[in-house]
């Protein structure tokens, strides 16, 4: 008689190693700190003792050895002080990727699929005969030989240049996209964090885009009482300030830099959660918190008008639900004949990535 004994299960953790699974876990938690290393190593040795992550084998200490040796870490020699390298931004970025948008591969240049036909990288099913100015590469031979064979006959079979058919592609295009984020006081207030996942969707859609569109154009924009550019490799770091909102500002240096780029598409994606409340006129600060300001309101309604004119829609994502802020919403989004999202903070990723795959013009509210 055969018989079954039980054990207590222990997960394996996927096949990962202790490293692996650590890892993972630190590069979370530097999104939620700011990029301060050694903010995370406390978090997690707070982890480590509550739910014991790592045991005699391998402990806390072999863990920053080997984030040391693998390059994820720097180690100050004078004061001991701990701060990430460039191989854990990128890290950063791939996991945020991964997390929102699954795990993609790199495909070739442009890639953003319209209607039309041209000199693209995806053939489609469509012939046409050859004409002058056609690429060798174009010449869909088989169906060249068969139209020999119907003009020409079997017997006395020929290739002539009005045999020659060819193969039709889909037009793949380029786009500049300017993303934008609010980092005025208002998205940490009222104990939710909104700016984790604004930076998470930012790192995953820079990631997305130098590896699967990677003749596209990504500049990052945040606004506070001002705004101004940062790089990919800062969003890490990417902190909340005591600052209102001049969304006038933002839409303002978001257009600058659309002007500057070649492409012919262009779009901005704003992710904020609050009213503009701010302006800068002359060297002065206009501020109001209390409702919608029309002095501001008809600023940034004024811009969505001349970003319509430049063919530039305006998506905007909104965490808020607030019913004067969505009717602000929908007055800036007509005006602008973009496109609105009222998103929770779970599903701000899934939105915008969407959005920038489909590329369709809808608006929805």
């Amino acid at each position: 008689m055969s018989t079954v004994r039980f054990f207590q299960y222990t997960p394996s953790g996927d096949g990962k190693s202790t490293f692996e699974q650590l890892l993972n876990i630190f590069m979370q938690l530097l999104t939620y700190t700011n990029g301060d290393a050694g903010e995370a190593l406390s978090w997690l040795n707070e982890l480590d003792r509550q739910y014991r992550l790592t045991n005699e084998q391998y402990g806390m200490g072999d863990f920053i050895d080997d984030l040391k040796k693998n390059g994820y870490l720097d180690e100050n020699p004078v004061n001991g002080e701990f701060k990430i390298t460039g191989k854990s931004e990128q890290t950063i970025r791939k996991k945020s990727l991964e997390e929102i948008f699954g795990k993609l591969k790199k495909s070739k240049p442009g890639q953003h699929l319209t209607r039309k036909n041209g000199q693209g990288d995806e053939p489609n099913a469509d012939r046409r005969p050859f004409q002058f100015g056609d690429a060798l590469h174009q010449i869909d031979f088989t169906d060249s030989i068969r139209q020999a064979q119907i003009n020409h006959g079997v017997d006395s079979f020929s290739l002539a240049e009005d045999d020659l058919q060819i193969r039709e592609q889909d037009f793949a295009t380029q786009t500049s996209t300017v993303l934008m984020i609010d980092i005025s006081h208002s998205m940490i207030l009222y104990g939710e964090d909104r700016i984790t996942p604004a930076k998470k969707v930012a790192m995953a859609l820079s990631e997305l885009i130098t590896t699967r569109y990677p003749k596209d154009t990504l500049d990052i924009v945040v606004f506070g009482n001002d705004a101004w550019s940062i790089e990919i490799k800062d969003l890490p770091y990417l902190q909340v300030g005591p600052y209102h909102t001049n969304t006038v500002a933002g839409l303002e240096l978001a257009m600058d830099i659309l002007r500057r780029r070649k492409n012919n598409n262009k779009q901005i994606f704003m992710i904020t959660d609050g009213k503009p409340t701010c302006l800068k006129i002359g060297g002065k600060y206009y501020k109001n918190s209390f409702g919608l300001d029309r002095k501001v309101v008809n600023r940034c309604i004024n811009l969505a008008a001349q970003c319509k004119k430049l063919k530039i829609p305006i998506t905007t994502f909104m965490i808020a639900s607030d019913p004067y802020l969505q009717s602000f919403v929908q007055e800036f989004t007509e005006t602008n004949q973009g496109k609105a999202f009222f998103a929770t903070l779970d599903k701000l990723g899934s939105f915008i990535f969407r959005d920038f795959e489909s590329g369709k013009r809808k608006t929805v509210y």
